[in-house]
């Protein structure tokens, strides 16, 4: 581990524990910043319900620490927009959101948009699949930013167990293996061309909260390395002192299949390679096997690639600055 990144554990590595709530609360007031909760969510009509409720009741109702809590729905055909109102999200469609640009498949390509429905000085993200919720993971990664001037990106740690129950694959009570794509191909990326990020315990984790004025800056990759391509795009524009990690406990949610795993890998690693290698290259595929009626089958995937321009680029959002 490099020098820096160890001295960067100690003085940047946190607990939930080591920001009171009302330590935060008062930090709010005194710079007077706004926060924004953004659930990116498809299919999650179990779970966003839960998730809403809980940050209403204890980060707006019992304490004034969210301004807005935005669910960006991006295609779902369950009952998630639905739930997500009833709970008391405000919805947003991710069609519905800059029109004049057709819409990407992707996570990223709904984080991105949510730049433009949001107002929050402070944007932080919450993927919309965890269950036995706990509002400390947003007032845990919200916290660092507001009483941290220094600070500009905070990524929530946590144990990832297998064997919720939500995966039947999973073997039971494997306590801290949820983050297969994360140990066989975030991490050893990271370690190998970004040595500065290997400190961070969940580089892909969904839970993290950022600076407006950053995240108008970053490029946002439409699809599954996303939080790869922040991250190292962050490190180079704000370094890395101006990075973050909160333990917030324990992350339940739906695991994905080993199929699955595989494309955001593929993901994941065009992602990185884009950042290492800046030029043409050739849109890639992934071809994974099925054992259909006639033996294995070959199922080719295309790999995400696309990414859009930072935020502060876009007309749009400009004139929304201004206005």
């Amino acid at each position: 581990m490099l020098e820096e990144v160890g001295r960067w554990l100690a003085t940047r590595s946190w607990s939930v524990t080591d920001r009171p709530l009302h330590r935060i609360l008062a930090a709010k007031r005194a710079t007077g910043q706004s926060v924004s909760v953004v659930l990116p969510a498809l299919n999650e009509e179990e779970t966003v319900g839960e998730i809403v409720s809980i940050i209403r009741h204890d980060l707006m109702r019992q304490a004034p620490l969210v301004d807005e809590i935005v669910v960006v729905d991006s295609g779902s055909t369950d009952r998630t927009s639905q739930v997500a109102a009833a709970a008391g999200a405000r919805v947003v469609h991710r069609d519905a959101i800059l029109p004049r640009i057709p819409a990407l498949p992707g996570k990223g390509e709904v984080l991105w948009r949510s730049l433009l429905v949001t107002t929050g000085d402070v944007v932080c993200f919450v993927d919309a699949d965890l269950r036995e919720f706990s509002s400390d993971f947003v007032s845990g990664i919200v916290g660092p930013l507001l009483t941290e001037p220094g600070v500009d990106l905070v990524k929530a740690m946590y144990d990832r167990p297998l064997g919720t129950g939500a995966d039947p694959l999973a073997p039971t009570g494997a306590a801290g293996q949820g983050g297969r794509v994360t140990e066989l191909m975030a991490r050893p990326l990271l370690n190998m061309h970004w040595p500065q990020l290997a400190g961070f315990v969940q580089p892909l984790g969904g839970e993290y909260a950022a600076r407006r004025s950053l995240l108008e800056r970053l490029p946002f990759p439409v699809g599954y390395g996303v939080e790869l391509g922040m991250l190292v795009d962050a490190l180079h524009l704000v370094g890395l002192d101006a990075l973050a990690q909160v333990d917030v406990g324990v992350r339940r949610h739906r695991h994905q299949d080993g199929q699955a795993l595989g494309r955001m890998a593929a993901a994941i690693y065009r992602t990185a390679q884009l950042r290492l290698a800046r030029g043409h290259l050739v849109r890639p595929a992934l071809t994974q096997f099925e054992r259909g009626a006639d033996g294995f089958e070959p199922r080719t995937h295309p790999v995400d690639t696309e990414e859009r321009p930072p935020m502060a680029e876009i007309a749009e959002y400009a004139s929304r600055r201004v206005a």
